[in-house]
């Protein structure tokens, strides 16, 4: 009688492991405890065993290993976990060649014929972005009509002592004055630590007579007025900055001295700019 009461007993409890699969939402969880990876049950060898009935309908032994996870606050729960699983080796990638005929060397050789055809292709690629690059780049320069206008030729001999000539160059206007002994010797003594952009009257010319500056006012971009202002130079009206006759700024509120564009004495009277 005792045996069949704990055969009965633990068919009551297997009974209660499949038969609750997961917990009820409204039973408190706690965590499960795996026990030892041991079939639950076995197959009987006799049909008559009291258990046969029940462990016929589990899979074969090998396939599916059974097993029971109890915890606290967890009705028990009958889980049946793969054991047939494969996993790749992977050893092929992660050692040195293990074949007798796959040396090291011929790794080695097959590494350099890979980095080789690597370069071999790179080169064309490289290449072929290159020039792509350079087209591009190309076709963003200016026309050959714009090119025309880039530079402009004066004739110096045109213009007096003493007198300012306004040209049009790159849609700006040019202001070539040809200046006086007295003004260059007066622009020359100009002490360079009293000026708001210091700059000294021989580095702004290449010729003592002649200034080549652009009639473009450094405050918001105004055309002064040549001969005027308080130091006989340039005077800007609009805001009121006042040049000397180097171009430099000596009151008003222009930060910067005129420009000085580049230019070159191809002769004696001629003048080439840009």
């Amino acid at each position: 009688m005792q045996g069949v009461a704990a055969r009965s007993s633990g068919l009551a409890q297997v009974l209660k492991a499949t038969a609750r699969i997961v917990p009820s939402k409204v039973e408190p969880l706690g965590a499960a405890v795996i026990q030892e990876s041991l079939p639950f049950i076995e197959k009987p060898a006799s049909k008559t065993h009291s258990n046969y009935a029940l462990a016929s309908q589990l899979p074969p032994s090998g396939f599916l290993n059974p097993r029971v996870m109890s915890g606290i606050g967890v009705s028990c729960q009958y889980r049946l976990a793969h054991t047939d699983l494969q996993v790749p080796d992977f050893d092929y990638y992660r050692k040195a060649p293990k074949e007798a005929d796959d040396s090291i060397e011929g790794d080695n050789n097959r590494k350099a014929f890979t980095y080789l055809m690597l370069a071999g292709a790179g080169a064309p690629a490289l290449y072929g972005t290159k020039t792509v690059i350079t087209q591009f780049v190309s076709s963003m320069s200016a026309s050959a009509d714009v090119l025309a206008l880039a530079k402009i030729e004066i004739n110096l001999d045109e213009i007096p002592e003493g007198k300012n000539v306004t040209f049009k160059w790159r849609g700006k206007p040019l202001f070539v004055r040809h200046r006086t002994a007295e003004e260059v010797d007066k622009e020359a003594a100009v002490d360079v630590g009293s000026l708001r952009d210091p700059q000294h009257d021989t580095d702004r010319v290449k010729n003592p007579e002649w200034l080549i500056i652009l009639g473009v006012c450094t405050h918001l971009g105004c055309v002064p007025m040549a001969n005027a202002g308080d130091y006989g130079g340039y005077y800007c009206p609009c805001h009121g900055s006042h040049y000397d006759a180097s171009g430099r700024i000596r009151a008003g509120p222009a930060p910067l001295n005129l420009e000085v564009p580049y230019y070159e004495f191809v002769e004696d009277n001629l003048l080439v700019v840009g």
